[in-house]
Formats: structure tokens, sequence, C-alpha cells
């Protein structure tokens, strides 16, 4: 892949928000936004890369699970479904967003504990390798986790520096990574200016100085197709309440190809994930293939709204939810040059959508009370201190029409709010 660049020729006017109406009319996705429930206060909503959209059909999954799975069956739907849930429902995410094979993904604990499970799984088994890698722009839970990681197990942590405009390449990983290298830590998607990495060559890179990658797929799970196993990928960690839509909390999900499975070992033993979870051992047996990643009794109410979109991705595709999210940032990308770049404000993502993931990001100094006036009038992009605005696009709920009532009422608020 040649290098992503800001600079370059603007987007092409025929990408543009101008004939919105026309493209949500030849849009192929163009029923799927209505199945999303409306908000009365909400003119246009361009952050679902924080918070998806609930789906109408949800309502009734949520009504049958009280009344029949918890309020009629009660315990002994532990039995009939809820005891292999988090394999199960890993298994759909996994085959549908992931590129996974069954028994490698599991849905259990939130993005932090998992993320805390996995690495700390990963590091030990290097034991004789000293540091951990990452970009000194990820996500401050991935940051932190790692930092508290390497406290614990007297490692040191290396960091790639990143232009913040885009994030890490194979090449900064080529030269970082080395015999001492237990674990490579990256996001799929940089959580700031939407740049997306390349999973393939960056975990070659890291596995030809025998190092493991654990990718953090938050920002790109259920809108960027991957090969997880194709790929080589060792173990990877992504939220499900962006764009797989499972709500406020929703728990996360946890991949270890199955190659690793036995020779990494997670460090919160719980019963869930014993071999015998009803045995009451004395002593801790992990049980065989994911489960053994599981801690305690999983989140099953949280598990319940993701399952309804992924039948919607199902019935979509991941290639044409893609397609749509490239033609949705472009649009932005051709706005910007023509009403946003006059106004002084900086383009903070790649323009090159094959470096770009589902949201882009634009900076002004006005923008942090540019956005306070744009949420008291229905328009919710999202603020990144110290002065940026991520447009964030999710493709199944988000038209073309309502992209540009968004990015319209950022050029009122900033010459007239």
């Amino acid at each position: 892949m040649t290098s992503p660049t800001l600079s370059g020729s603007p987007a092409s006017a025929g990408a543009g928000t101008g004939d919105a109406e026309l493209r949500d009319s030849l849009d192929p996705l163009a029923t799927f936004p209505s199945r999303f429930v409306p908000s009365a206060e909400v003119v246009a909503y361009l952050d679902g890369n924080s918070l998806g959209r609930p789906l109408k059909v949800t309502k009734d999954r949520f009504g049958s699970f009280i009344e029949q799975q918890w309020g009629s069956r009660l315990i002994r739907s532990w039995d009939e479904e809820w005891f292999e849930l988090p394999l199960t429902l890993g298994d759909r995410l996994g085959a549908l967003t992931l590129g996974a094979a069954a028994g490698q993904t599991v849905v259990a604990d939130s993005t932090t504990v998992m993320l805390y499970k996995l690495i700390r799984a990963a590091v030990d088994a290097r034991p004789d390798r000293t540091e951990i890698v990452l970009d000194d722009d990820n996500f401050p839970t991935d940051r932190f986790i790692i930092e508290g990681i390497a406290r614990e197990r007297g490692l040191t942590v290396r960091y790639i520096t990143v232009d913040k405009r885009y994030g890490v390449t194979t090449d900064q990983v080529s030269e970082t990574v080395s015999d001492a290298t237990a674990l490579l830590v990256v996001s799929h998607v940089a959580y700031r200016s939407g740049y997306l990495a390349d999973m393939q060559e960056i975990t070659a890179a890291a596995h030809s100085a025998g190092a493991l990658v654990l990718w953090d797929l938050c920002h790109s799970a259920g809108v960027i197709p991957t090969e997880l196993d194709a790929w080589g990928v060792d173990l990877a960690v992504g939220c499900t309440y962006k764009y797989l839509n499972g709500g406020p909390g929703s728990p996360a999900f946890g991949y270890v190809a199955s190659r690793l499975q036995t020779e990494i070992e997670q460090p919160i033993w719980g019963w869930m994930g014993a071999a015998d979870v009803f045995g009451m051992r004395v002593e801790y047996q992990p049980a065989p293939g994911m489960r053994r990643f599981i801690s305690g009794t999983p989140p099953v109410v949280g598990m319940l709204a993701m399952q309804d979109m992924l039948d919607l991705i199902d019935e979509a595709g991941m290639d044409a939810i893609r397609a749509k999210s490239i033609e949705l940032t472009e649009a932005v990308l051709s706005f910007f040059d023509e009403k946003l770049a006059p106004l002084g404000v900086e383009l903070a993502s790649p323009r090159d959508s094959a470096f770009r993931g589902s949201h882009v990001t634009i900076r002004h100094e006005s923008f942090k009370a540019v956005n306070e006036v744009l949420w008291e009038n229905g328009v919710i992009p999202d603020f990144r201190n110290p002065d940026g605005l991520r447009i964030g696009l999710s493709p199944l709920s988000t038209t073309f029409s309502e992209l540009r009532v968004g990015l319209e009422a950022i050029v009122e608020a900033m010459t007239h709010g």
C-alpha cells in the first residue's frame, strides 16, 4: 500500500452532500435506516462510532426475553441457551464480521477486562521477553492497562510515536519490534483520526520478530471487513456498542487464534471458565477452547440487542456496509473542501479511503463551543480534546440527507453560533 495523505486533490464534487436526496434514493442500503428507533430530539446523529442507535425490533426481543426466557423458563434458561450464549454469539459475530472460524471468539466482559485478560495472557506466554509495544496515541484504556500490566510483570513499555492525524504504519512497527518484544498492541482504526492500519502487513512484521499481536477492533468491528484467520492474527478485542449496536455497556468480545488457546492462560480465573463449571472443584482447571477465557457469569441481558444487529449485518453484507462507509466519508471530505476549509478548519484524517475507517476528524479552535451549540440543536457529532470534531458514520443507520443536515449545522454554528 502507498502512504496515506491528508493533502492532495480535493474530493470530487460528485461525492458531496448537495445531491443527498438522490444518493439516498440510489443507495442499495436505503431501507435499513428506517429499521432503527428514531429520536424526536435529534435531527442528525453523527456519533455512531461512539454509541450505535437501537433497532426497533429489539424492543420485541427484550419483551420476549422478560416474559419467556427470564419470566417463564427462569433458571432453566441457563441450560437451554444462556450457558452457551457467549460462545454461540461469539461464533456468529466472528463469522459475519471478523473472518474468524468457529471456536475462536467469545462475548464476555467489558472491553477493559477483555484487554487485561488477553494482554496479560500474551506477555506471560513470552516470559523471556521484556517489552510491550504500542503507539503513543492509542486509546487511553489500552495505554492504562498496558502500563499497569508492565508494572505488575516488571516489563518495559516501548511507545511508537505517531502523527496524530494518521496512526501506526508497518515501517514503524518493523523499526520498533525486536527479540525483546513480547506483544504489540495496535488499534485497527485509530480512535482520534480514523486511520485504518494495515492489519495483515503489521501482523506479519511483528511475527517476523517473534512477537505476538493484539488488535483493538473497537472502531472497526461491524463496519470494516477483516480476515483475522487468513491474516494470521493472534488476539483481538472489540466492543459491541458502536457499529454492532449492542447498547450502552454491552459486553466486549475476545478473539484467540485456535493455535494459541492452549499456550496462553488468562489471569482471571472464574467458575464459568472452568472445565467442570458445576463440579465445584477445589482446584481450578480451565475449560477447553474459548470457554477458558470466560471468568464470571456472562451478562446475558447485554447480549440481546447485538443479536438483532448481526441479523442486519448478515442481510446487508460487510462489503456493502464498507462501500457505503466509504461513500459517506467521501461526502464529508467533499463538504470539507467546499465549505469548512475556507473557514480555517483542518482535516485530521487520511484522504485515501484505503487508510480511513468510518469516521472523519476535523479540527478548529472553536469546536468545543461549536459542539455544545450543535448538541443543543439536535446535531450530535463527537468532540475530542483539544480541538477535534469526529464525524462518525454508521452505514446502516446514517443517510446522506442526515449527514448533509449535520455538516451544514457545523457551518451555521461557526458563522452565526
